[in-house]
Formats: structure tokens, sequence, C-alpha cells
């Protein structure tokens, strides 16, 4: 019996992986999105691949990924519910679409013209959710943990008929993701709820005139084809959502492959931040390219600094009226909306407008 311990233990020394097999780990991993759009095939290239390298460095854990990407699982009025509920144990959550459940989630979108900057919009976000309690209940009470975040590149217009001035816009049909409606006011445009998966038939079917969107999800989605003119704005970047597991499937992981998972999705959260930057400008050459032959032919032009400042002057004070929305709910409104505005600020941005200053 001795020599036989012996003997099992010298083998675990030199082979562990004759007698310590490898634990596979099933987890599904889901978005309402396609793979196609950026920030969701980065999940697969950057968050699920990262996760696999580092814990195939040890080798003492696999994950089987089972994926539902592309609304196979559920839509994008679903995000946040099919991760807190378990349909799947991994999910893009679209914080757009969650205005009511994830109210301090909308401040970028309340500070519109305030950076174009995606990577450190990304930081200033992390930054609050790691240090502000509130903040990070917000997303926790929903039995979810955040693994890496999600933001925008530049939004602009892209419309069936060319815009030379702000006041083009007005009694116009644009789509516009959720909350991003709000972007609108003062123009005089109409705001068509809906996401990157309606737009096109919203545009095709004349529910909408165009659409307000990013490059890097009008290029995949092909809007242009139908939206061929591309109106420069700089309207600017917000944080869209995150990356989230289950709390239960979470808890349920080995210490080492959640370790893995945090690396992975910071990892993922720079990657995206910078990808933002790298591939805005080649999305808007792409678009002309592809659209060259077509008819009418995609066209850019950008909206004249006058009528661009007198969009940034005609909004109404969107972030006092969300702050004040978000004070009656309980919430530190006002004091969140200072922290990511002076966040900004700190990391070098220099918003059009200080949306803090009359809080």
């Amino acid at each position: 019996m001795k020599k036989l311990i012996a003997m099992l233990l010298a083998s675990a020394v030199a082979f562990p992986g004759v007698v310590l097999a490898q634990e596979t780990i099933s987890l599904t991993v889901a978005s309402s999105h396609p793979l196609v759009i950026p920030w969701v095939g980065m999940i697969k290239t950057h968050f699920m691949a990262e996760t696999d390298r580092l814990l195939a460095e040890k080798g003492n854990y696999k994950i089987e990924w089972n994926e539902a990407f592309g609304g196979s699982l559920y839509k994008a009025n679903a995000t946040l519910t099919s991760v807190q509920e378990g349909i799947t144990d991994i999910g893009w959550v679209f914080s757009f679409l969650e205005g009511a459940k994830l109210p301090l989630s909308q401040a970028s979108t309340y500070a519109p013209f305030a950076t174009a900057n995606p990577p450190a919009q990304l930081q200033v976000t992390w930054d609050l959710l790691e240090n502000n309690e509130a903040f990070k209940n917000e997303w926790e009470q929903y039995n979810i943990k955040v693994l890496g975040l999600t933001g925008t590149d530049d939004y602009d217009i892209y419309t069936k008929k060319p815009i030379k001035s702000v006041a083009d816009l007005n009694g116009m049909k644009l789509s516009a993701p959720g909350v991003l409606g709000q972007w609108l006011r003062g123009t005089g445009a109409n705001p068509v709820d809906g996401s990157l998966t309606t737009f096109y038939t919203d545009i095709q079917t004349g529910v909408s005139d165009g659409v307000l969107s990013l490059a890097l999800g009008v290029l995949p989605a092909k809007l242009y084809e139908v939206a061929p003119y591309i109106t420069r704005v700089r309207i600017g970047t917000a944080f869209s959502g995150a990356i989230a597991i289950n709390k239960d499937s979470w808890d349920g992981l080995p210490e080492e492959v959640q370790q893995a998972m945090i690396a992975a999705g910071k990892l993922y959260t720079e990657a995206h931040g910078k990808e933002m930057v790298d591939l805005h400008e080649a999305a808007f050459a792409k678009m002309v390219e592809l659209g060259k032959d077509q008819d009418p032919p995609v066209t850019i032009s950008e909206l004249p600094d006058g009528d661009r400042q007198k969009w940034v002057d005609g909004l109404p004070d969107i972030a006092g009226e969300w702050a004040a929305d978000v004070e009656s709910r309980g919430l530190p409104g006002k004091a969140f909306m200072k922290a990511y505005m002076e966040g900004l600020r700190a990391a070098g941005e220099k918003p059009a407008r200080d949306w803090d200053k009359d809080l």
C-alpha cells in the first residue's frame, strides 16, 4: 500500500493531467444582438477567448460555451431580466432600454455633447461602478455581477434626405434607441423608439425618416442602404450596457474561473473602448465605398459648427430633469451626475455644455 501511494504521488507531480482530470463547466452566453455588431462580437473574440486562455494556462478548468447570440434566446427588451432570472448565465445587458430599472446608468445619455472619447467615458463609468455604492447596487440588486462594460462610438444622423442645418430636422421622424430620443428635443424632430435590430425595417417602411445612431452599428446593420445621407454631428458617446453574469451562476463557479472572468472582463472593456476609436472613422470610409453605386449614393457632410452649437444650446436642461426624477426615487441623481461630469473633466475631456453646472 505504501508503494502504491508513493507511485500515485510521484505520478501526480510528473503528470498532473493524468491523475487530476480537467473539469468542464457548461455556461450559456447570449445576446439580443448578432455577433456582427462589434461589441457583441468581442464577447466571443475577447471575453470568452481570454477566459479560455487564462484557464488553459493552469489546466484545471475548461468552459463549454453554449452560444445564443443574435436574439435566439431573448430580444433587446429582455436583456436584463434574462440574466437576472438565469435564462442565460452570461449576457449583454442593454442598459439603454432599461431606464426604469437602471436609472443611474442613464447619466451619460442625459449629458450629450460631453465627450467623444470612448476609453475615457468607459473608465469614468468603471470607476463609478467600483466606488459608488448606489451605482454598484443598481446592478447587483438584480441578481447579477458586472464583468465588463460597453459604450458607444460617436453619434450622428443618418437620413433619407440630406441635412444642411439643424432646422432641416424639424418635423422628421428619427429612430433612436430608448432614452437617446431625448437628444432630439429642441430640434423639432420626433423620436421613434427602436434598436439596431429594427432600424432598417423602420426606415425602409417609412416608420422613420432616418436614425440617430453610431457608425459601428450602422455599418454592419447596413442602414446606409436606406439612409444614405450621413450628417456628422458628433453628439458624443454614452455608456450602453455591460457583460453580466447571473449571481447564482457566479457563486457556483470555482474561484479560479471567477478570477479569469474578472480579468477577461477588464480586457474586454479596454479593448472595446480602443476599438471604438480605431474603427470609427474607418466605418465611414467603408460605408461610402459600399454605397457608392447605390441610388442615391452614400454621402457624408458636416453639420456646421454654428448649427451644432444651436443644437447644444437648444436642448432643455435634460440633466436637471433626469437628476430630479432620480432624486424622487430616493437615489443620488444630482451627486451622481456631478461625479460623472467631474470624472470626464478630470480625464481631460471638455464638454460642450456643463450639465452639472445648475444642479
